[in-house]
């Protein structure tokens, strides 16, 4: 006897928060965060009580690549015969619709299955160069690197591969939220990238973390500073806590002689 189907199953459209925050990092933040340091942003985060969003194994491809925007997202899946059957397929696949959606303040991010497989290679990502990305980071792999980097795409990935992506994962959804090398990435968070890794900043907090990071930022230089001066061990001055450095401590006392409110 034949399995009755239940196409409510299929059609039903179960409750689910907003993909991308309410706030906008506007034009005028963005370019405040795309300054600061990796190291910073986390610091501002730390400050703020947030969980880490630092994307783990997301690596710089070649020297001296930056990249900073606004997170466009892709998240692939798991290869089986009927995700490729029931996926759009040809230009309007998840991952093309995301291409479209980029341009030098964005950023894509793909969330891959595995550290070493395929998001994509020189064919696919030369719609990424015209777009003029901000930058590519995935936690999966990335194919044809010398093409890749004459590109120019400041991109971040576990490693590099020679591997083909369709035969162990698909595109799945464009702009919905992902988990990118553990960490949430919300469409329009700021992500980040330096020859340290790549942060997620949440859109929703991003101006306290750049208060907070730029802050700390400036402290740090003071402290650098005075200890090339004085040579003594860190300790005197570092680590400190934003918020909490006590005006009668040697930091408070070195700060407040240098004009830095804390």
């Amino acid at each position: 006897q034949a399995v009755k189907a239940f196409p409510s199953f299929a059609t039903k459209r179960f409750a689910t928060g907003p993909a991308a925050s309410p706030t906008t990092v506007s034009d005028e933040l963005l370019e405040k965060l795309s300054k600061l340091s990796t190291q910073g942003l986390i610091d501002g985060l730390w400050v703020m009580g947030w969980p880490s969003s630092y994307i783990e194994g997301a690596r710089p491809l070649a020297k001296g690549m930056k990249c900073a925007g606004r997170a466009v997202t892709v998240r692939f899946v798991p290869q089986r015969p009927d995700i490729g059957t029931d996926k759009p397929g040809g230009e309007n696949s998840p991952e093309y619709e995301a291409f479209e959606k980029c341009d030098n303040k964005t950023v894509l991010v793909m969330s891959s299955v595995g550290p070493w497989e395929s998001v994509g290679g020189d064919i696919k990502f030369l719609r990424l160069k015209q777009r003029n990305v901000g930058g590519l980071v995935t936690d999966g792999s990335v194919r044809d690197t010398d093409t890749m980097i004459g590109y120019g795409i400041p991109t971040f990935s576990f490693s590099t591969t020679a591997k083909q992506g369709p035969a162990a994962m698909q595109p799945w959804e464009c702009n919905g939220v992902i988990n990118c090398g553990g960490v949430v990435v919300r469409p329009g968070d700021v992500i980040v990238g330096d020859q340290d890794g790549v942060v997620v900043v949440p859109a929703a907090a991003a101006q306290q973390v750049y208060d907070i990071a730029h802050s700390r930022e400036q402290i740090e230089e003071v402290v650098k500073a005075q200890l090339e001066i004085e040579k003594c061990p860190p300790g005197k001055y570092y680590p400190f806590m934003s918020g909490k450095i006590k005006p009668d401590s040697p930091l408070g006392k070195l700060l407040t002689s240098k004009g830095i409110k804390f």
